[in-house]
């Protein structure tokens, strides 16, 4: 009688996860089979019994818009969980898409991406959140560890590696050398901080009224953190403050660039603060090897150039920031017993 393997019988090699659970998108990479799931960290329920009702894009698409009866909001704020209930219900929905909705024999091991800045209580609510979410094992690494690995930095060479991972909730500025972080600064600024500056900036200079959601994409159409010799304007509609009805302004990259300024400093001054943090040897590296940069918030137009500017070091731009955590927490995954020692203890 021949035997098939579980593998066989539900379709799938591994069904092991790196999950990299961020405040604007959560993405799931599953052994074997690459990144499978990477969708908005959005959830919406019914108000009365929690049921969940939509998660990801189609939960996305609900902000803003839901009667009183359904409530759609995002359970992760500043990269670490603000509603326990939600964020649990959010990751047991993706792992059912993950494995097309089918109960599986083996319960998954998980490695999660987490913001250095992460205190113990927030760690425990995470991997009780993947537990009850259906986890046999699991394992945390910090985020800009996992991005460094994800980006390609020899993380495990004696030399310095410098990485700037600017997600939706926090901006994690880490300097990496023989598989662990000589230093990191974590500040809770990125790119929710900054749509909501341009929604203060269009409230206060026109007195209208728009949603984070329009804001982030003024930020991706004509975002940006250096003026050049090329101008752009983008139509913004919103509700008047004054008088109550819909409006339309013509708002141009130097407004959002203006309304940009603080939360760009205040990544700008992270970098410079892990800079003279930094150990004189590693220093040294620094100069040759430069800065990496990951995350969502480094597509930000003129972004690498402003701090290439700034530091007086090479400044590059990971190949698919976006998913540079999640890749690098597979990578773990897949090599665990190597990388053992990236991972938080």
């Amino acid at each position: 009688m021949k035997f098939w393997p579980a593998s066989k019988l539900f379709g799938f090699f591994s069904n092991d996860m790196a999950i990299d659970l961020g405040t604007a998108n959560t993405v799931i990479y599953v052994r074997d089979q690459g990144v499978i799931l990477d969708q908005p960290s959005v959830v919406a329920v019914k108000n009365s019994t929690n049921e969940v009702l939509a998660a990801g894009n189609k939960a996305k698409s609900m902000l803003g818009k839901t009667p009183e009866s359904i409530v759609a909001c995002r359970p992760m704020r500043d990269g670490v969980i603000a509603n326990f209930e939600l964020t649990e219900s959010m990751l047991r929905y993706f792992i059912r898409e993950v494995h097309n909705n089918r109960r599986t024999l083996v319960r998954p091991r998980m490695i999660i991406g987490v913001p250095s800045g992460i205190t113990q209580v927030e760690k425990r609510a995470v991997e009780d959140s993947a537990k009850q979410a259906g986890a046999r094992e699991i394992y945390t690494i910090m985020e800009p560890m996992a991005a460094a690995i994800g980006a390609g930095l020899p993380v495990e060479e004696p030399t310095g590696n410098m990485i700037v991972d600017i997600g939706g909730g926090t901006t994690e500025v880490a300097i990496i050398s023989l598989k662990d972080v000589v230093y990191c600064k974590s500040v809770r600024i990125g790119g929710d901080e900054m749509d909501r500056a341009i929604v203060q900036y269009v409230k206060r200079k026109y007195n209208l009224l728009i949603g984070e959601r329009t804001a982030e994409d003024i930020k991706i159409k004509i975002g940006t953190a250096m003026l050049t010799d090329e101008s752009a304007k983008e139509e913004v509609k919103g509700r008047d403050l004054i008088t109550g009805v819909p409006k339309t302004v013509l708002l141009s990259d130097a407004e959002v660039f203006e309304s940009l300024t603080e939360p760009i400093s205040i990544i700008i001054d992270a970098v410079h603060s892990a800079l003279e943090n930094a150990p004189p040897e590693l220093s040294s590296d620094l100069v040759d090897r430069g800065i990496m940069m990951a995350g969502g918030g480094a597509l930000l137009k003129n972004l690498d150039e402003l701090i290439s500017k700034e530091t007086g070091l090479p400044v590059t731009v990971a190949d698919n920031p976006l998913l540079s955590v999640v890749f690098g927490a597979g990578k773990v995954l897949d090599e665990l017993d190597f990388f053992r020692d990236a991972l938080i203890k």
